[in-house]
């Protein structure tokens, strides 16, 4: 980044560009895709078993640890409490 910076390097096209950005800074978007999956996710009318593994995945890659993944779990599982 610091050649683009002092204008040493020049690209051809936006393409080549975004695709150096990308090598750079990679996985953001990964990230984003990750965190959105995890926040769309209810448990709904699964087993809880099923659940899990399907919580796991989504938080897997999503950039959440401790309390926020705990909030998120919490918060998926909540609407399922119709006894």
């Amino acid at each position: 980044m610091d050649e683009l910076e002092s204008g040493e390097i020049e690209y051809e096209t936006v393409e080549d560009f975004l695709t150096s950005l990308r090598k750079e800074f990679g996985g953001g978007e990964e990230e984003s895709v990750k965190v959105a999956e995890l926040r769309k996710l209810e448990q709904g009318g699964k087993m809880m078993e099923e659940f899990v593994q399907e919580f796991k995945r989504a938080a897997r890659g999503s950039g959440y640890e401790g309390r926020p993944l705990v909030e998120e779990g919490s918060r998926a599982t909540s609407n399922k409490l119709d006894i």
